[in-house]
């Protein structure tokens, strides 16, 4: 990337490993908190402070830089209000040089296990994807009116040290039975990261490209092999018509949807190879660093 300027909007878990991939740029990270802008600045990112739930009261340094969206978007409703505010903080006379959004790929809804490319049509079903996509189009309308270059990511699950069901399982909470559970899709975090810093070099303006290992497998199988990894009992097992109060409204929003992401075309376009493509290898490199 030489000196091109870097912001990291929603610099956090995966945003500070993939800052550290900029080794002679100039990159900044936007974070809400105060501690978190203090844990920025140890790590040499240059920390920008804003709360993107109110009005924003300083101009972001976006003129001619590349941007990496990677903030959440709220907790509730339809509609992306941190992705409005972001947008109509952008003057026309510093307007970034290329934008990335990391979307998801839970814009697809339920395809009941079918294989799913970026053809796809988009079906989101609950609120957490209806807001995802209703971000892919603000940027979309943006992108047209301003001439800025867009590429959007629609991301599986992501896992990595730090960052396991490990919590949950140490606590015992059920699980159904593999026989129930449906496909899902993952990708580690550093493959990610990998992912995001050449989908910015080789993405095509205006293209969708699913990030994922490629291997789908199912959500029991997944806690069980952590489980196992970790040295941890297996969660316990519960039937699919068990009572839904055992298991949380979160996840029982992930278990009703199952689809298979194909990632040929990520791999094709953006020339990337992954670290990880197979679960067992990016958990063994999840426990072997602890």
């Amino acid at each position: 990337m030489g000196n091109q300027k870097i912001l990291i909007a929603g610099c956090g878990y995966v945003g500070r490993r993939l800052a550290r991939q900029f080794f002679a740029a100039d990159v900044s990270g936007l974070v809400r908190s105060t501690q978190s802008c203090i844990e920025l600045a140890q790590l040499d990112i240059h920390p920008v402070q804003c709360n993107l739930a109110e009005p924003l009261q300083v101009p972001l340094p976006t003129g001619n830089v590349d941007v990496y969206y990677l903030l959440p978007p709220p907790k509730a409703g339809v509609v992306d209000s941190f992705m409005q505010r972001f947008l109509q903080s952008i003057n026309a006379d510093a307007l970034p040089r290329r934008m990335l959004y990391l979307s998801t790929t839970g814009v697809y809804g339920d395809c009941q296990g079918r294989w799913v490319d970026e053809k796809t049509p988009v079906h989101p079903q609950v609120d957490r994807a209806l807001r995802r996509f209703d971000a892919e189009q603000q940027l979309r309308r943006w992108a047209e009116q301003s001439g800025v270059e867009l590429v959007i990511l629609r991301v599986a699950g992501i896992y990595g040290p730090g960052k396991l069901p490990l919590q949950r399982l140490r606590a015992r909470k059920p699980m159904v039975a593999e026989q129930f559970a449906p496909w899902t899709n993952r990708i580690h975090a550093d493959d990610l990261v990998q992912v995001l810093f050449a989908a910015m070099k080789h993405g095509g303006d205006g293209e969708v490209y699913n990030v994922t290992d490629g291997q789908p497998g199912n959500m029991a199988d997944y806690f069980n092999r952590v489980a196992d990894f970790a040295g941890l009992p297996r969660p316990p097992v519960i039937s699919s018509n068990a009572d839904g109060e055992q298991l949380s409204a979160g996840l029982r929003s992930y278990l009703a949807e199952s689809r298979r992401i194909d990632n040929s075309k990520m791999l094709r376009e953006l020339r990337v190879k992954l670290q990880y493509p197979t679960l067992e290898q990016g958990l063994k490199a999840c426990f072997s660093n602890q």
